[in-house]
């Protein structure tokens, strides 16, 4: 039985039990990582020791706020994107959510309002569309936003949350981050943030990450992997929306979670996005393009 997608994709492990294989035997298109990123495991090993003392959040944090080209007192980082959102919520309880957008900002918010300050996801999340640059936030989440333009971020808004989870393929890691307005405020977040939320492992392994990255490089890749992704699905009657990230938005696919379940692929479900029969397919390397195609035989 294919088990009911979850909130916010990943679903790949739930898959592998259900078909009773290994999850890493499963192509998980409904995690939109970057299928370039480095062998992050490999480099996990080399700092497992760090896991007999408390961790030390200052040199990964310097180090990513030289990468982010901003000070190291405005820089917090967290458990991961949805500790830095739900920290800036909790500081800044009342927002504007244009949906259909990330659902953890209206899950966090204490209360949504058309008036209030606005919260928007950079690339939209699920279109993968890039703000123009006229457009205004109170809050960025720049999730996705260094593998649709190769730089870290665009670098304006009050606030800015954000994740390594897509960039570096880790969601297991829980690396966020918060950029705020002015070290004061970022004072205020620490304040709310619990004592060594951030593992001694991530604290350690973040400024080598930090050292592979090649954003640009990454960026260009998942472009042209993009466009392989769109010839594949055009021929199966699959319409993605025009994306500048590292995943695409069908909106009609009905039918075709179900159809790829079975051949251990799994896309993303859009119904938590306000948008029923539609999937959001995560732009995966060569072997997984083929695979997807292969599994893709006798849809429609």
């Amino acid at each position: 039985m294919i088990p009911r997608p979850g909130d916010h994709g990943g679903d790949g492990e739930r898959l592998a039990r259900a078909l009773g294989i290994e999850p890493e035997a499963v192509l998980d298109l409904s995690a939109s990582l970057n299928p370039f990123a480095p062998d992050v495991t490999a480099l996990v090993k080399q700092h497992a020791e760090v896991v007999t003392r408390y961790p030390d959040v200052a040199r990964a944090t310097e180090a990513f706020a030289t990468a982010l080209g901003a000070p190291p007192e405005q820089i917090l980082l967290t458990n991961g994107g949805a500790e830095a959102i739900a920290l800036v919520a909790a500081l800044r309880p009342v927002g504007r959510v244009d949906e259909p957008d990330f659902s953890l900002y209206a899950r966090h918010l204490r209360e949504v309002r058309a008036d209030a300050p606005r919260w928007r996801s950079n690339p939209h999340n699920p279109s993968g569309r890039l703000a123009p640059a006229s457009e205004t936030a109170a809050v960025w989440d720049e999730a996705f936003y260094p593998l649709a333009t190769g730089t870290w971020t665009r670098g304006d808004g009050t606030f800015i949350v954000g994740s390594c989870t897509k960039v570096y393929a880790c969601p297991g890691l829980r690396i966020g981050y918060v950029r705020a307005p002015d070290a004061q405020t970022a004072a205020k977040l620490r304040a709310l943030q619990p004592q060594w939320s951030l593992n001694a492992i991530a604290c350690a392994a973040l400024p080598d990450l930090l050292a592979m990255t090649d954003l640009r490089a990454w960026s260009s890749a998942i472009a042209r992997a993009r466009e392989e992704l769109v010839d594949v699905l055009k021929p199966r009657g699959l319409e993605p929306e025009p994306s500048d990230t590292n995943f695409v938005l069908v909106r009609d696919a009905r039918g075709l979670r179900e159809h790829l379940a079975p051949h251990a692929v799994l896309v993303r479900d859009t119904a938590s996005f306000g948008i029923a029969g539609g999937v959001r397919i995560a732009v995966p390397d060569a072997r997984g393009l083929q695979r997807l195609a292969d599994a893709l035989e006798g849809y429609r």
